[in-house]
């Protein structure tokens, strides 16, 4: 009952942080400090239950813009066999979707193992916090923010599917990257924005089925079970819904300097915490 409990709160910590620019990786390392564990060793959900419970989250993308993804996958199919116009924008944004998933899914393989040990620092993810929420705020106030979602160019998907790449390190925020490097280009909100949770869909449904395949295989080395994590799946597809539609409204109309404070806030909070000796 304890890791069911355990899960659950993963999940709703995973559809509360993953669309906001706070890092939802981060936020569950943080969230598992503290529950129960063996003197000087982590509680660790596992890469398998991470990546699982992000299915839910993404399949809230996948459904809050289906009007989007089904017309850009179906133009950019008949497209592909010459049946519609190469030039039209919803085949240009299947393009960069594809072209921009590329750098992560490199990166990623090629430094998994890297990243799972030499970035698991609390000290980093603090600095990352900080450093992060600073360049989401200098995106935000110095972006033009002018260019509407539909004008997005070939260089400008390339450059902000590169960006994806930093959401590798916990602490930077997946959204907060891609969306920063689309203000950055000159983008509006919802567009930038817009853009990053599309753009998050093929990597992340990738990851997540690949570590699913992986937990089949390898059920010994991860804490929940297979009910606790498809629970937490759950929980993380309604919650991260609700939040896709309060952000989305939110930023047509607003700021992100309440989620820049935030992050400064929580980043020093963490620096404080480790100064102390209060985790380590």
């Amino acid at each position: 009952m304890e890791h069911f409990l355990q899960a659950l709160l993963l999940g709703l910590v995973q559809g509360l942080t993953e669309f906001l620019p706070i890092s939802s990786s981060g936020h569950i390392r943080l969230v598992a400090l503290f529950f129960p564990h063996p003197a000087g060793k982590e509680f660790d959900p596992g890469a398998a239950f991470t990546a699982i419970i992000q299915l839910g989250t993404e399949l809230a993308v996948l459904i809050y813009f289906w009007k989007d993804v089904s017309r850009i996958v179906s133009r950019w199919f008949l497209a592909l066999f010459g049946r519609f116009d190469r030039k039209d924008p919803d085949v240009r944004m299947g393009w960069l979707v594809i072209i921009g998933t590329f750098p992560i899914v490199i990166v990623g393989v090629l430094t998994q193992k890297f990243i799972a040990n030499e970035f698991r620092s609390l000290w980093l993810l603090a600095s990352v916090l900080i450093v992060f929420g600073l360049i989401l705020a200098a995106a935000d106030i110095l972006g033009r923010k002018t260019r509407p979602f539909e004008k997005m160019t070939w260089g400008h998907g390339i450059a902000i599917g590169i960006a994806q790449v930093l959401a590798l390190i916990p602490g930077v925020s997946r959204s907060g990257a891609t969306t920063s490097a689309g203000l950055a280009l000159g983008y509006s909100r919802p567009a930038a924005a817009r853009f990053s949770f599309l753009l998050a869909i093929p990597a992340v449904f990738g990851s997540g089925l690949f570590e699913a395949y992986q937990a089949v295989h390898d059920s010994a080395h991860n804490p929940f079970s297979w009910p606790d994590t498809i629970a937490a799946t759950v929980v993380a597809f309604v919650v991260g819904f609700v939040v896709i539609a309060f952000f989305m409204n939110y930023i047509s109309k607003r700021t992100f300097l309440p989620f820049v404070v935030y992050r400064i806030v929580l980043g020093v909070v963490l620096f404080v915490l480790l100064g102390a000796g209060v985790i380590g």
